[in-house]
């Protein structure tokens, strides 16, 4: 067994997307700030309406997926089809861009707390193209392990194996082999699980204290931890607990050409993709049943 160790940390930091929504932005703050296949990780948290109410009007996607994870408030999305997806506390929303969508994210509430996290994860060049597809998974359709050590774990994508016991989310067989799990841990207790090794891995820590790897370093709130390679992970909660996202996947070892929000291999296919949506072909097929 081999620990991954933290080897690097990426501060979150304050940035504006959409039509002014206030979020913060750690992998993706820079064109070397990824970590393979993963593009960018936002993290939208605010009480004060301003900061969110203008949401994410109509705007296209190309050669990636994004991943919505809502933990708080009320976000719809809706295709230049016809298509919506209503998404609340404790639901996800994973979209395949493919070769083309346009789509909005918008607020349906006029108060209160909206959090939550988007998530961009690369596709490799022979998928870039494919038709766009998007999933809408309820909460009650994620798994919820309760640990032996304390604590749960939410796992949205991939598989958690704990001991004998081993539990799927409802996101498998994607080529980047996604791992997507949300972790909740009390006071002192340890998470430890197996992790591909070869595969990339980062951690975020959104509440509380966190130590990680047998050397114990510390992880900064709201910041993402590049890990090491190895075949597990562990993480020590500090005093206050931790809650985090331990992500993984497949390294695509592509070269990224990345213009807002088309993200492919060449500058060629980027001028195609910016033509393509001027002249109205970016995104003309249907999506996938």
């Amino acid at each position: 067994m081999t620990t991954r160790t933290l080897a690097r940390i990426i501060p979150s930091v304050a940035a504006s997307d959409g039509a002014g929504v206030k979020l913060r932005r750690s992998l993706g703050n820079g064109q070397a700030l990824r970590h393979d296949p993963f593009l960018m990780l936002d993290e939208f948290f605010s009480d004060d309406p301003d900061d969110y109410l203008r949401g994410f009007p109509s705007h296209p996607h190309r050669g990636f997926e994004t991943v919505t994870y809502m933990l708080d408030g009320h976000m719809r999305h809706e295709d230049h089809l016809g298509h919506r997806g209503d998404l609340g506390p404790g639901d996800v929303q994973w979209m395949t861009a493919g070769r083309g969508i346009i789509h909005s994210e918008m607020p349906q509430q006029t108060e209160g707390r909206m959090r939550g996290f988007q998530l961009w994860i690369n596709l490799p060049a022979k998928e870039k193209m494919k038709p766009a597809a998007y999933r809408d998974i309820p909460a009650r359709a994620i798994p919820t392990v309760v640990l032996a050590t304390g604590g749960e774990v939410r796992v949205i994508a991939g598989t958690l194996v704990q001991g004998e016991h081993a539990t799927s989310g409802p996101i498998q067989g994607l080529s980047t082999e996604p791992l997507y799990l949300d972790v909740h841990l009390p006071a002192g207790t340890v998470f430890m699980a197996p992790v591909t090794a070869g595969h990339q891995a980062f951690l975020y820590l959104y509440d509380g204290e966190a130590r990680v790897g047998d050397d114990r370093q510390a992880l900064p709130h709201r910041a993402a931890g590049l890990l090491a390679d190895g075949d597990t992970v562990r993480v020590e909660a500090g005093a206050p607990g931790a809650r985090f996202l331990l992500l993984a996947g497949k390294p695509l070892g592509e070269p990224i050409v990345q213009h807002g929000p088309f993200v492919m291999n060449t500058r060629e296919e980027i001028e195609q993709a910016l033509a393509d949506y001027r002249n109205g072909t970016l995104a003309v097929s249907n999506l996938e049943d």
